[in-house]
């Protein structure tokens, strides 16, 4: 928390840019010291994680108020702040420090623009507001709010690191549509486990429809899958105590999937 205010409202706010810049600075000491990686504390890129999270369409919200805390990202990555939204330079100074004396004063600021994805928000307008606001301790602030569907979530803690894995899983879900609550459970601890999972679905599903005499859509073969093959043997590996180490989506990898790697086709008999 910001000191007490001594009454000089621009004053208070020099103090409050130069107090934010520490804090930036030590941020990134403590970083170092316990080497965390290098991406740790980025903005998030809100295209990038659109790119890796897939689109499915968008909702004016209007007008809301929303936690700071859960604004992480920004529309626009060249903006001179961390993800925490502390001032990485003094470029901004001026700006920064009006918009300080500004709301120490009490005075009205219009509600910046926002993206959100999950439970994450972007910034479109209103960077030096939210750092300002995160400056002076301030836990919520007005926004306009468009919500923009994706195909997976995300939560307030993703990372850039986190986008490769999220793009894997996007793949998946296109080729697995399962409904949500099913979909919540695959959570293989390799990123790219869900290409496997995704080619043990399709070799399943085409067993089952050689044996129906029929093809069956993504859809429903998606959720046979699930309910007659995922789900009985990742329930039976637990009620044998056989899950082991990791997510049940692992144990299901370990024991799953061979049993359609050696699948042979054979030619239609012609004569």
């Amino acid at each position: 928390m910001p000191p007490r205010p001594t009454g000089l409202h621009a004053a208070d706010a020099q103090d409050d840019f130069l107090r934010a810049r520490r804090r930036q600075a030590m941020a990134r000491l403590r970083a170092r010291a316990v080497r965390r990686p290098g991406d740790f504390d980025l903005i998030l890129p809100f295209d990038e994680v659109v790119a890796a999270l897939g689109r499915t369409g968008e909702r004016d919200l209007g007008i809301q108020v929303i936690p700071v805390a859960s604004i992480v990202g920004t529309v626009d990555r060249a903006t001179g702040f961390d993800r925490s939204f502390r001032p990485t330079s003094s470029r901004m100074r001026t700006r920064w420090e009006r918009i300080a004396a500004a709301t120490r004063r009490g005075e009205s600021l219009p509600p910046i623009e926002v993206y959100r994805i999950g439970e994450a928000h972007f910034v479109r307008d209103g960077h030096h507001r939210v750092s300002v606001a995160r400056a002076l301790g301030l836990k919520d602030i007005e926004a306009h709010v468009i919500e923009v569907l994706t195909r997976v979530g995300a939560s307030r803690e993703l990372t850039v690191a986190d986008l490769p894995r999220k793009s894997h899983e996007r793949v998946f879900r296109e080729r697995v549509p399962l409904p949500p609550q099913d979909a919540a459970r695959i959570k293989p601890s390799d990123p790219l486990a869900y290409g496997v999972l995704a080619e043990a679905m399709e070799a399943w599903a085409f067993r089952a429809g050689q044996e129906r005499g029929e093809l069956l859509n993504r859809e429903r073969a998606a959720r046979e899958w699930f309910d007659s093959d995922y789900a009985p043997l990742v329930e039976t590996l637990r009620e044998a105590n056989q899950l082991g180490k990791g997510t049940e989506t692992d144990a299901y990898l370990r024991v799953g999937p061979e049993r359609y790697d050696r699948l042979v086709v054979s030619p239609p008999d012609e004569g």
